[in-house]
């Protein structure tokens, strides 16, 4: 399996990108050094792109699959798509709370820790519906780590597109989201238009 080992803080300063929208506190004291150079439409495109991908841990041909999925869907493709990525359960498990980054997310869920409906599912990419509970199994709920997650992400908003008992490790989903309620900065029109040429 492909992973990005980029570090953090530098590909966030490449992007122009808060490091908050990925669950992480530090801030980088160094500026970019393309701070004042031209950027063309293309590279604008590209880097909405991208930036969507590093924030939800997405590679190009998954990400290629929900653009295809989302342009299938009524309505408009690009509020679809961001959807698309929401519902990824990887990302619920982060906006719960239960994760202080998606990457630790994705590997709670790999690691066979939570239950949908109450049943186990270990696919970062299963999207949920609207109903759907989801919860830690009652294994791991007693274990440390999750106490200092919960420590760590006591201060968080979660959406409103959720509802969430943070002493026992559950949570549903009232609805699914609208794009006006994620809080990710994509332009995801550029999108739209990269993938569209």
């Amino acid at each position: 399996m492909a992973v990005n080992r980029t570090p953090v803080l530098k590909r966030c300063r490449s992007l122009d990108l808060d490091p908050v929208f990925l669950g992480i506190d530090k801030k980088s004291n160094r500026k970019s050094g393309r701070a004042n150079r031209k950027i063309s439409e293309y590279g604008l495109q590209l880097r909405e792109k991208q930036k969507a991908k590093f924030i939800y841990g997405v590679l190009e041909k998954p990400f290629r699959n929900y653009y295809k999925k989302a342009k299938q869907m009524p309505g408009m493709t690009g509020e679809n798509l961001m959807i698309l990525l929401e519902r990824r359960l990887d990302n619920v498990i982060f906006r719960m709370g239960f994760a202080r980054t998606r990457r630790e997310a994705r590997q709670i869920v790999d690691h066979k820790h939570v239950l949908v409906n109450g049943k186990c599912v270990n696919i970062p990419s299963y999207l949920i519906k609207a109903g759907d509970v989801i919860e830690i199994r009652e294994k791991s709920k007693d274990s440390t780590r999750y106490k200092l997650v919960l420590d760590a992400t006591a201060g968080r908003i979660v959406p409103e597109w959720l509802d969430v008992d943070a002493e026992a490790l559950k949570g549903s989903i009232k609805e699914l989201p609208a794009r006006e309620i994620i809080d990710v900065p994509v332009d995801e029109m550029l999108i739209v238009e990269l993938y569209s040429k």
